[in-house]
């Protein structure tokens, strides 16, 4: 246990905030496969910090668009949100973080590669927005997402944020060729309530690119995104 505590202060020497409520943290990073491997109580996986999390951050962005940008219609300020909580810009955020060092993984999600998945750490980065918020309030939260997220803000404000990778991959490929674009579902994985997607995109004959996301539309753009950077590192 004395180990688990070292790496929690560990973790928050990164993130540079310091918990009152560790145990809060440790929710945080801890997935329902551990918690089925170990027989514990779903009450003690990182689900419902998630749910409070994904909420809070969409409030947190909202907020701060609708502030910072105050000649954009609803639908650009939608679509900046949509480009800034996505999960390939999550993951991102995670990983910078080191997340996946310091999940609680069961040693099936362990050993298929879980620690670096997308959908993961953008899930657990969710959870860590709701412990935050429980352990310091609307303000200490607001601050801690917008301080970890600033590049990804940023990019977005200023119009370097991609999202709609369909569509970018549609207008290269139509200037190139006349080869088809297909996205299939190849894999469906987790409950009902929780899914994870798995998209190949494949132009012609051959597969270019593959992604995952909550839903098959954010499996779609994380695979289009792969693709499109397959083609312009060739």
């Amino acid at each position: 246990m004395n180990s688990r505590v070292n790496e929690l202060y560990r973790f928050m020497e990164i993130i540079k905030y310091d918990f009152k409520d560790s145990e809060l943290l440790n929710k945080a990073l801890t997935h329902s496969s551990y918690i089925n491997e170990k027989k514990k109580s779903y009450k003690d996986n990182n689900e419902r910090l998630e749910f409070l999390g994904d909420a809070i951050l969409d409030a947190v962005i909202s907020e701060y668009l609708y502030n910072k940008l105050k000649t954009c219609e609803e639908g650009e300020l939608t679509r900046m949100r949509a480009s800034i909580v996505c999960e390939s810009s999550l993951a991102e955020c995670g990983a910078k973080l080191h997340l996946g060092e310091f999940f609680l993984l069961g040693k099936g999600e362990e050993n298929t590669g879980g620690r670096n998945r997308n959908s993961l750490l953008a899930d657990t980065l969710e959870a860590l927005f709701g412990a935050v918020y429980l352990d310091g309030g609307w303000d200490i939260a607001r601050k801690f997402i917008l301080e970890k997220l600033r590049d990804t803000i940023d990019d977005a404000v200023h119009g370097k944020l991609y999202s709609d990778y369909k569509t970018r991959l549609q207008e290269i490929i139509q200037g190139q060729s006349d080869l088809a674009i297909q996205y299939e579902t190849v894999k469906e994985e987790g409950p009902d309530h929780n899914k994870t997607f798995y998209v190949n995109v494949s132009i012609g004959n051959e597969i270019k690119g593959s992604g995952c996301g909550r839903n098959k539309k954010e499996a779609e753009q994380n695979a289009a995104k792969a693709a499109l950077k397959n083609i312009n590192d060739k």
